[in-house]
C-alpha cells in the first residue's frame, strides 16, 4: 500500500517580488523615521538659543587692603513676607511668598586703624604688647544659587497685573530682607568673638617665630 505526499506550494516570483518591495518600504520608512528625528533635533524650529552679547568687564577701581579675614559665619533664613489688602481678600487681592535666603558674613580686623603707640616692645625685646581693635563685620554676601523663593500665593489681581505688565514681581525686597535677618544673626552670634580669637592667635604665632616669647593683648576701641 502506497501513500501520496501532497508537495508544498511553491512560492511564485510575484508573490516573492511582492515580498520585496514591502521589505524595502519598511526598511525606508524606518529610516525616515530616524532621519526625521535626527533633523528635527538638529533644526528644531521650536528650540531656543542663547546668545551672550554682554560688553567686556571694566575695572573701575583697586583699592588696597590692610585688613585680615579671621573668621567667616554661614547662614540661612526663611523670609515668610505677606502683604495683605485693606478691604479685599486674599484671594482677590494681596500675595504671601517664602524665600530662602542663604549667604556668609566675614569678620576681620583692620590693622590701618592702629595708632602709632598700638606696638609696644620691651628693651629686652623679649616681650610685645599689641592694642587690637575690635572684629568687624562685614555686609551679608547672598548666595544666588543657593537662595530661591520656596513658595508663593497672590491673589487674582496680583496676577493679572503681573500677566500684563510682562515682568516676574521684583524680589529685591525679599534679598534685603534677607540680608537684614542675616546681619542681625551675625551680629548676635560669637563671629567677632571667634576673629578676634584667631587674629590673636596668628599675631602671637608670628611674633614668637620672630624671637618674641611674650605677647600681650589689649583691646583697642572700635572705628
Amino acid at each position: 500500500m502506497t501513500t501520496s505526499q501532497t508537495a508544498p506550494p511553491s512560492v511564485t516570483p510575484g508573490r516573492r517580488r511582492t515580498w520585496r518591495y514591502l521589505a524595502g518600504l519598511l526598511v525606508l520608512a524606518v529610516l525616515l523615521v530616524v532621519a526625521g528625528r535626527l533633523a528635527w533635533s538638529w533644526l528644531n524650529p521650536m528650540g531656543e538659543q542663547t546668545v551672550d552679547r554682554s560688553q567686556p568687564v571694566l575695572l573701575q577701581s583697586i583699592k588696597d587692603l590692610s585688613r585680615f579675614e579671621a573668621a567667616t559665619g554661614s547662614f540661612q533664613v526663611v523670609v515668610d513676607l505677606e502683604k495683605d489688602a485693606n478691604f479685599l481678600p486674599d484671594a482677590v487681592k494681596g500675595s504671601r511668598t517664602l524665600f530662602v535666603g542663604a549667604g556668609g558674613v566675614d569678620a576681620y580686623v583692620d590693622f590701618a586703624g592702629l595708632a602709632g603707640d598700638a606696638l609696644t616692645v620691651s628693651e629686652d625685646r623679649r616681650s610685645v604688647t599689641i592694642t587690637l581693635p575690635p572684629a568687624q563685620l562685614e555686609k551679608p554676601n547672598l548666595d544666588n544659587e543657593r537662595s530661591y523663593v520656596f513658595a508663593q500665593q497672590r491673589g487674582l489681581l496680583d496676577r493679572a497685573e503681573d500677566f500684563l505688565s510682562g515682568s516676574p514681581a521684583d524680589q529685591r525686597e525679599l534679598y534685603v530682607l534677607a540680608e537684614r535677618k542675616i546681619a542681625e544673626a551675625a551680629a548676635a552670634s560669637d563671629l567677632r568673638a571667634r576673629a578676634d580669637a584667631n587674629t590673636r592667635s596668628m599675631l602671637e604665632g608670628m611674633l614668637k617665630s620672630l624671637g618674641f616669647t611674650e605677647v600681650t593683648f589689649k583691646a583697642g576701641t572700635r572705628p
